[in-house]
């Protein structure tokens, strides 16, 4: 679907010359009021550390999801939804900027204390390159109002800070992960961002930390909807950044009483994940009740797979977990729905990423029909049936010598303690039937254009310790044949 330039902005040569970089702040006053009536809300719901069946709409029978489950149903469910790393700090950086983060050095996870000793950066220097224009900057500069509730997890230090990153409201935490309870007052000295509890304390704008009784989950989802309330005469995108259902294990004493049958963890998963669905509600609640719904576009995905070990959440019937390439580390829970565009209860069954959501919200937002420095596509034309072809030829995973291609349903993995494994998805989405012995010049193929992709990227600003790498490769394997739903 064509997208039509908003009236009385610009030539299109302007345009493209100002999308090839960063979007102008002047663009933004020429989007006029009649032109914002028009444009969609737009509210993307992130989870963290999810696992690929853990939602009524992927199968579940056990979780509790009925504000989510609506979403799929009033639009489109995509059954290959892909993250651009199996870890969360660069599949995020992906996400924010549309395209590889390894082009710009983001490839490996930015976890203070984790870090090699000759790492070039490390604490709170570990961020998103301000050079790089987020999904906020192109939608601020399209006359929306921007917010981020939750989990940031893409540098401490005060230049990558979230209100200097295009978005106009914060509240969450700049860290990777934190409590869902109150934080004792004074546990960390604020004026210290190498301080790794700074990066856990709540914070509502730019160092006001402060932290609130109700468990956090809650706070964030009333947040969004209190948000939603106060620009609702202007178009809104709102990045809700859940740090549900990530370590800690920590859920409300009502929430667990609704499923009795299960213990441990997998009975924490489950709470988790209801008070997020619940927080999920207090915002679609709020969209109906201002009229809102039908020209709002939700989308629901998740960071990287689940880490079964660590929070019992369920991959299948993928094999492998968060933190390695095999479908259940990068392949996640992917919704959308747009009532006023998107008819309901529809299936996409072609690979997509977490790439495509910026130009896909740009274009929906009125701009041209993607932006340039991408490696993500205009989703719209695929959804509305207007393009019958693959979104994507080919994809592409790395972490150090760890990598992936995938071209069609192939998919080749690039390992560092084994040879090279090729899989069809198509008919074998466990990946336990190995077909590179039988394929050869396939693998070959696939192996020089994954070299050529790798010789357009920078080397990476931080280094995780080398041992990491041995930890991903046992969890891995630890978990190779495809989990039981």
């Amino acid at each position: 679907m064509k997208t039509k330039l908003l009236a009385g902005l610009v030539t299109l040569t302007s345009v493209l010359s100002l999308t090839a970089f960063a979007p102008s702040n002047a663009l933004a006053e020429t989007v006029s009021a009649e032109d914002k009536k028009q444009q969609p809300n737009i509210i993307l719901i992130f989870a963290d550390d999810a696992g690929f069946a853990d939602f009524g709409f992927q199968g579940s029978k056990i979780m509790k999801t009925p504000h989510l489950d609506s979403i799929a149903a009033q639009g489109i469910v995509f059954s290959q939804g892909y993250v651009s790393d199996s870890t969360c700090g660069p599949s995020r950086a992906g996400l924010m900027t549309g395209k590889y983060q390894q082009r710009f050095g983001y490839e490996e996870i930015n976890v203070p204390g984790y870090m090699s000793d000759n790492s070039a950066l490390d604490g709170a220097e570990m961020g998103l390159p301000v050079d790089q224009t987020t999904m906020a900057d192109y939608l601020k500069d399209q006359g929306y109002k921007t917010a981020i509730f939750g989990k940031w997890h893409l540098g401490s230090a005060e230049r990558f800070h979230p209100l200097n990153r295009g978005f106009d409201e914060f509240l969450g935490f700049r860290g990777g992960d934190r409590s869902y309870f109150k934080y004792p007052e004074n546990i960390t000295n604020i004026n210290n961002p190498d301080d790794i509890m700074y990066d856990k304390q709540l914070e509502r704008g730019l160092g006001h930390f402060e932290e609130r009784e109700e468990y956090l989950t809650d706070v964030l989802g009333k947040a969004a909807a209190d948000f939603i309330d106060r620009n609702q005469q202007d178009p809104f995108f709102i990045y809700l950044a859940f740090n549900a259902v990530h370590t800690p294990l920590e859920s409300e004493p009502d929430d667990l009483k609704q499923f009795p049958e299960l213990k441990g963890k997998q009975q924490e998963l489950a709470a988790m994940t209801l008070a997020m669905d619940r927080a999920t509600g207090y915002v679609t609640d709020k969209l109906k009740s201002l009229g809102l719904a039908d020209n709002t576009i939700i989308v629901f995905t998740n960071d990287n797979g689940g880490p079964t070990d660590k929070n019992a959440s369920s991959n299948a019937p993928l094999a492998g977990t968060k933190s390695n390439f095999l479908e259940g580390g990068i392949r996640v829970p992917f919704i959308m729905s747009w009532p006023a565009k998107i008819k309901p209860n529809q299936q996409f069954d072609f690979p997509v990423s977490t790439l495509d959501l910026l130009p896909t919200f740009f274009s929906a937002a009125g701009g041209i029909e993607t932006v340039t420095d991408t490696d993500g596509v205009d989703l719209l034309p695929y959804i509305m049936g207007n393009n019958k072809a693959r979104p994507h030829k080919q994809m592409f995973w790395k972490k150090e010598t760890r990598a992936v291609i995938r071209e069609g349903d192939w998919k080749m993995i690039r390992y560092p303690d084994r040879p090279t494994e090729l899989y069809n998805l198509a008919n074998d989405i466990g990946e336990q039937t190995n077909l590179a012995n039988d394929q050869p010049q396939r693998v070959i193929s696939m192996y020089k254009d994954l070299f050529a992709w790798e010789l357009t990227l920078e080397r990476p600003r931080w280094l995780l310790k080398r041992k990491f790498e041995k930890y991903d490769m046992d969890r891995m394997d630890k978990y190779r044949l495809p989990a039981s739903q």
